[in-house]
């Protein structure tokens, strides 16, 4: 069943929810104890449950990953975000890690679930200086093109690129790197490029992700760290590279670490990195 609860521009029509199937924003969303899903999310969300019992943990871990990455972005002085495949607002927003920062900074939400586009306008309705549009990673042009995006996002000035929590939704074999290329082909000298993904780094907790994200959702490839920076096309990542959220402090690098082994399993999941481009 699709529906269009009528607040649907008329060129994003082809966006109409489908409650018939879960959708990834939705699902995640259910993971976070969210209310903005329907019975088939939470059923997807059960059943990745099964395999991994603290996903909720796990999707907390993907937003610390955010929120560190937007923070120290913005402590670089970049005050523009342009934010793929965001979701649904939850803890820890992009536009509320930065604006803490920078009460001025300017954040664009692009997202190709309508849901995301429907909730994400009620709640920014009064906040100019955060805007979300409907378009999808696959056709960087709808991106760079849309009107919203254009309006928000100075392309002649450093952006703050961020995909996060999207890229293990896209097998291998698609070559989502190409978008992100576009993308950055937009951007000028001075932006960063900020993403996470789910790791491959040979735990079993890493295999029961992707086995049940597959069965829950038909998407949700891990890859190992070296997959993971392919993602950056090149750019110079920020130290220390590859890394897990609860280990990636990149304004201290003298700080003691926990051990990878000593992680707990959900912080294990997954992995993240930024990058400056030159």
């Amino acid at each position: 069943m699709v529906e269009n609860d009528g607040n649907l521009p008329e060129d994003e029509q082809e966006y109409a929810f489908d409650i018939s199937r879960p959708s990834i924003a939705r699902v995640y969303d259910a993971t976070l104890g969210g209310k903005d899903n329907f019975a088939v999310d939470r059923e997807g969300a059960a059943m990745i449950a099964k395999y991994v019992p603290k996903i909720r943990e796990a999707s907390q871990d993907n937003r610390l990953g955010l929120a560190k990455g937007v923070r120290y972005v913005a402590r670089q002085g970049i005050d523009q975000f342009l934010d793929i495949g965001a979701g649904l607002p939850t803890m820890q927003n992009t536009h509320q890690v930065a604006q803490a920062v920078n009460p001025n900074a300017k954040v664009c939400y692009v997202d190709n679930d309508p849901i995301v586009l429907s909730h994400g306008r009620a709640l920014l309705a009064d906040d100019e200086s955060t805007v979300i549009a409907t378009a999808d990673l696959r056709d960087p042009p709808s991106i760079l093109g849309h009107p919203d995006v254009r309006k928000a996002i100075d392309f002649d000035r450093p952006v703050g690129l961020m995909v996060v929590g999207l890229m293990m939704h896209f097998h291998p074999a698609e070559n989502p790197g190409q978008w992100i290329g576009a993308l950055l082909d937009a951007c000028p000298s001075g932006s960063y490029l900020h993403i996470t993904d789910f790791a491959n780094t040979g735990f079993p907790e890493q295999e029961a992700m992707e086995k049940s994200c597959i069965q829950a959702l038909g998407n949700g490839w891990m890859r190992t760290p070296e997959e993971i920076e392919a993602h950056f096309q090149g750019l110079p990542l920020v130290a220390p590279g590859i890394e897990y959220p609860t280990r990636w402090f990149p304004e201290e690098p003298d700080r003691e670490l926990i051990p990878v082994e000593d992680l707990e399993e959900h912080q294990r999941i997954i992995m993240m990195g930024v990058a400056r481009k030159p």
